[in-house]
């Protein structure tokens, strides 16, 4: 899986990519996570694609909850448009979770919103067992489990 239009880990353009252009991988290349900017959603603070093998696209949103603030990640598979139920979205849902990032030196931190240079490593606790468990994968679907754990690639031009 490679993004056109990506500049690769060995350019000056990466140290500097902003969040909403980066593009991630997994370590057993299964899947990979190319961020897009949110348009100036007043709720969503990040919006991202997880392409798996089979051509499989799942629509990733991250939201801060209130209270204790988290940012709070969901991938979907195949949610209908227009207007939808709870029940209907919760159908469609195939991971939820806090979304961690960490630097180069292993410092855990929140995934943080749009405008800042792209964390190094994210992860999404649980990802791997939930996505087994979705409706996204098997004989229709895709067959490569990812890891929980993503690196930065690169960057969308």
């Amino acid at each position: 899986m490679c993004t056109a239009g990506v500049t690769q880990t060995g350019s000056a353009a990466f140290a500097a990519c902003p969040l909403e252009l980066a593009v991630y991988g997994d370590a057993e290349s299964a899947a990979e996570i190319d961020f897009r900017p949110t348009g100036g959603s007043a709720v969503v603070t990040n919006t991202f694609k997880m392409v798996l093998d089979n051509s499989v696209v799942l629509d990733g949103i991250v939201m801060w909850t209130e209270g204790v603030a988290r940012p709070h990640g969901s991938l979907m598979y195949k949610c209908p448009t227009g207007d939808v139920t709870g029940d209907e979205l919760a159908a469609c849902t195939v991971w939820e979770g806090v979304v961690y990032s960490a630097d180069e030196k292993g410092n855990i931190a929140l995934l943080p919103a749009e405008g800042v240079d792209a964390p190094k490593t994210l992860i999404f606790p649980d990802l791997g067992p939930s996505l087994q468990m979705s409706s996204a994968y098997g004989a229709n679907g895709f067959s490569k489990v990812p890891w929980d754990v993503f690196s930065l690639k690169g960057c969308q031009e």
